[in-house]
Order: structure tokens, then sequence, then C-alpha cells
């Protein structure tokens, strides 16, 4: 049955919300003022101090309630608001998905690699809650490829359009094995200027269940969520969906950031979580308002604490796989710490063809939705898909660092018909594989029936390996293919990784750590931390302090 288009008036805006609240020593959320016009469109005023219990029901429009009158109003000041510390994450209440370390593969008898590509960069801005807080991160929770693909790197930009993202390799010796060498494979994509933006019609898909009703999660969101929509031009349209024991409309489709943010403003938290409906629900506003040509994304914000509705993950999946294919995406952002079920929220943005990302800080929220705005909505090329070959004459042993649940089939890398990553407009995604060159030592035995190389391989042993990569256009149905080969000299590099590559090659061994992988052996953080050398960047500072934070937890 078709859901009714249902525009609330401003009470009842207030029932599909329930109060956050701030108890005596809780932090209040600050925020930056930020003008508008003549005007200036200041941060969210802090909750009541006290929630005030609402039936939400079936029938949303008959119930009314009023924001509360006692809501405390604070000057905004400048800086950002990072959530206060107060007590241990307990992490066997968080739901985590992890995958076995990748397992080495012996060139001989599986020579062909086949992944999609991740633009997510969740796992590592949850890791460093954790960390943040005194704990190491559960091994489930960190996935190294988005430990890499969260930083930049100095790839070249495509010269023209022709080919949506520029492919580059390189090899060095790996820091943490003398017998083994890194290959790195970088994509980066075409960037857009503000004025070639395509229109934008997006739905935020906010949870206000009583799960979020704490200042890592409901405020956090508003923040997160009024800083894009000052980001956003006069042709994009807004729509905002709320889900606890129900789901309904709070806000028509609008370009008026002020109107936005005032509806932002009214949100607060208290029931069960609809997730299910809510999902329904903005998929539906989303058909209703498609823009042919541009970019129509459902934005889901929510610590996934689904117990209402469709809790069952696959079933959801199932639905979100069928909204993909009518041109409509989905991005999740996570919230919170407690009850995270960060493993429903990854998986749904992998299978809507969008992204993940967890948002701890008022300043991530800045990066994945200000700075990175462009990368997170624009998608320049979809079902990217890399394949290499290794070639047995001249590669005996290698592994891929990370991407496991991002594997495919051989098969399925010509298959058209098989989803892949989406890439965004100024996206980088890399990769880099562990390998052991022939005469030297592996990780695994040489095998006494193992079979020697064919005269094919033997006969190009110039070559150590063909890399492959498949895209389509975003509005494309049928894949191209763009292919190199890596010369086997490459390989007879002695030589560390350098400058870039060192600090992509630290943050790979720092996923890896994090995760006890047995193949990293000696090598720790405190060598994590001089590989990654010196940095004038503010995000890789960070990483530097969290590595020094790993150390010294691991030391005690």
């Amino acid at each position: 049955m078709r859901i009714a288009k249902t525009v609330l008036a401003t009470s009842t805006l207030a029932l599909l919300t329930a109060c956050a609240s701030t108890s005596d020593g809780d932090a209040e959320i600050v925020t930056t003022g930020t003008k508008t016009g003549n005007s200036v469109a200041n941060a969210p005023p802090p909750p009541p101090p006290a929630p005030r219990s609402v039936p939400i029901g079936r029938d949303l429009a008959a119930a009314e309630v009023s924001v509360s009158s006692q809501a405390r109003r604070v000057a905004p000041r400048p800086g950002y608001y990072i959530p206060p510390v107060r007590v241990a994450i307990d992490p066997g209440r968080e739901q985590y998905d992890g995958e076995e370390v990748s397992p080495v593969k012996v060139a001989s008898s599986e020579p062909v690699s086949t992944f999609s590509v991740d633009v997510d960069t969740g796992a590592y801005a949850n890791a460093r809650r954790f960390l943040s807080m005194g704990q190491m991160p559960p091994r489930d929770a960190v996935r190294t490829e988005e430990m890499i693909n969260y930083f930049r790197y100095d790839y070249a930009s495509p010269e023209d359009r022709t080919q949506p993202f520029t492919v580059t390799y390189d090899v060095a010796a790996s820091p943490w094995n003398r017998d083994t060498k890194l290959l790195r494979v970088g994509l980066s994509g075409y960037d857009i200027a503000r004025s070639e933006r395509p229109a934008a019609n997006l739905v935020f898909l906010l949870d206000v269940s009583g799960s979020m009703n704490s200042a890592d999660k409901l405020p956090l969101v508003k923040t997160a969520l009024s800083g894009l929509a000052g980001e956003l031009s006069p042709k994009d349209k807004v729509s905002i969906v709320v889900y606890a024991g129900a789901a309904g409309l709070v806000l028509k489709p609008t370009s008026d950031t002020r109107e936005i943010r005032r509806a932002l403003d009214r949100l607060s938290a208290g029931g069960s979580t609809a997730g299910g409906a809510g999902l329904t629900l903005a998929y539906q506003i989303a058909e209703d308002n498609m823009i042919k040509g541009g970019v129509n994304r459902v934005i889901m914000a929510t610590d996934g604490d689904f117990n209402v509705g469709i809790r069952d993950r696959d079933t959801m999946i199932e639905m979100i796989e069928g909204k993909r294919d009518s041109g409509i995406t989905l991005t999740t952002l996570g919230f919170g710490t407690g009850n995270y079920n960060e493993a429903m929220m990854e998986q749904i943005a992998n299978h809507g063809n969008g992204n993940y990302a967890y948002i701890d800080t008022a300043l991530e929220a800045k990066k994945v939705l200000g700075d990175e705005m462009q990368s997170t909505l624009f998608t320049i090329a979809k079902d990217v898909k890399i394949q290499i070959e290794f070639n047995p004459a001249v590669v005996s042993q290698y592994r891929l660092v990370g991407y496991e649940n991002r594997i495919l089939r051989e098969e399925d890398f010509a298959n058209d018909k098989v989803d892949a990553g989406d890439i965004g407009a100024g996206h980088q995604v890399t990769a880099i594989y562990e390998i052991v060159p022939i005469g030297t030592k592996g990780w695994i035995s040489p095998r006494r029936y193992e079979n020697k190389p064919s005269e094919t391989a033997i006969g190009k042993a110039s070559e150590a390996a063909h890399l492959k990569l498949r895209y389509k256009l975003p509005n494309g149905d049928k894949s191209t293919l763009i292919e190199y080969v890596v010369p086997s000299s490459a390989l007879s590099t002695r030589r560390a990784p350098q400058g870039d590559f060192a600090f992509a090659a630290a943050v790979a061994a720092y996923g890896q750590k994090l995760r006890a992988d047995p193949l990293m052996g000696n090598f720790g953080f405190d060598d994590i931390q001089k590989l990654a050398g010196p940095q004038d960047n503010y995000w890789r500072q960070e990483f530097v302090r969290l590595a020094a934070v790993a150390d010294s937890m691991q030391r005690n």
C-alpha cells in the first residue's frame, strides 16, 4: 500500500522526537554560528532538562506534544563539540561482523585476486573512538582498507573525463618483512566544481528513538546535517523523515537552509526504533521527488539499534538492493557508543551503492559532510572492480591487505550484473598487496607436489602481474575495461616505502596490528610511528598520536 505523504504540524513534529536531556554534569553541545544572508543561523539549542514521555502510536497526526518552553539556550562560541568521556565502552553490547584476516595465496594454484573497491571510512573513526576512551577496538571492528582510505594520497588527477579516474601503482620493500614487497594500487577520481554539480534530492532519515538520547548521538546528528544543509545550493532539495515507534515526514522538500535547520532544531529522542518503516517511507519520499539526471539519495543517521519493524539484515538488504536499481542510493552515518550496530550500518550502505562513515565529533562531521561532501554524494563511476593476476614464474605467494568483505569471485569481474563499489567525485581508493617474489622465503613452505610455472608464465617472466579494472559510468549498464602490466623489474627494489607510500604502509600496518595479524611479526606500534614520519596535516598528525596511544596501551 502506498504510504501517504503527510506533513505534520509543528506541534506534531515534536511528537516524532522525544527529548534528549542534559543531566547535571553533562556537557552541552556548542557549535559555531554560521552566517546566512543578513542573519546568523546558530547551532541548535540544547535539549530540555528532562525528557517527556510521549506515547507514539499508529496515528501520528492525532497526537500532539509541544516543544518544551523550558529548553535552555546556550550562546554559541567558537570550537567543536567533542562528546565527554563518561564510562568505558562495553564492546559486548555493540555489534560487529568482522572477517578473518585475508589468507595467503600461492600464485601457482590461485594466481587471480578480485575485489570490489571500497571508499568507506567508518572503521577508522570508530577505532579512534575506542582508543580515545582508553580501550583497544574489538578486532572485528577493524577493516584495514577503511583505515587506509580515510586519508588522501599524492595521486595524479585525471587530465580529462574520458576516464573518470587515474590508476597508479608502485612497489617498495616491506618494512616488516625483509623477504616481501608491497604493491600499492591507487585510484583517484576527477573532481567537479560547485557550479557543475547536478541537483540533489536528499532525504535525511533520522533515528529519534530513545537509544539516540545521549550527547554523542542526536545532538551530533543535528550538528552534522545542519552543516551539510549549509553546503547545498538552491537547486538542491532536502526532506526529513524521522522514525521512533513509527515513522513520519517532518519536512517537505525544500531548499531553504534556515527551514532545514529549524526542523532539525526541533528534534528530540524517545521511543522504540521502527527502522524498517523509516527506510520504507524515506525511499518513497525520494521516489516521489526524483530528479532525473541528478543525485537521489537517502542519508540515514542512526546508532543502528533497530528493534521494531524489519530487523533481519538480509530482508533489509534485499529491499535496499531493489531500491538502488531505481537510482536511489543510501549513505549511512553511524553515531554513538554502547549499543552501536556497526554490522548493520556498514553492510546496508554497501548494498545501497552508498558509503558508510562513523561520526564521533563535529570535526569529523565537517570532514565527511562538508570538506568531502562532493565525494560523499556525487558518483562518477559505479561498479568498480579490480582484478590482479600474478605471474607464478615471478611471484610465489601474495596476500591482499584488507578488503575481506569485498572479495569477489573471479567470474564476477566480467559479469556486469554483479554489483560493486562506487567512486565519488574526488574520491581516492588505495589497495596494498604484500608479495613474495620467487626465490625468497614465503609464509607457506614449498609444497611437495606443487606445479611448476607453465611455459606461458615463464615466457612472460618480464611481467610480475596483470592489473585490470572495470567500471561503469553513473548512468551506464555496460562496463569499460582498462589494463596495466606490472613489470618484474619493479620487484627488484630494496628501497623501503618513502613519503606518501610510507604513510600508506604505516596505516596498513596499524590496521593489521589492531587486528592482531600474526604476519606482522614483531613490527609494533612504535615502528608504525617511525614509518609514518613527521606530518604537517592535521588528520595524519592525529593518526601518529593514535598509534602512540595504541603503543602505550599495548605495553601496559
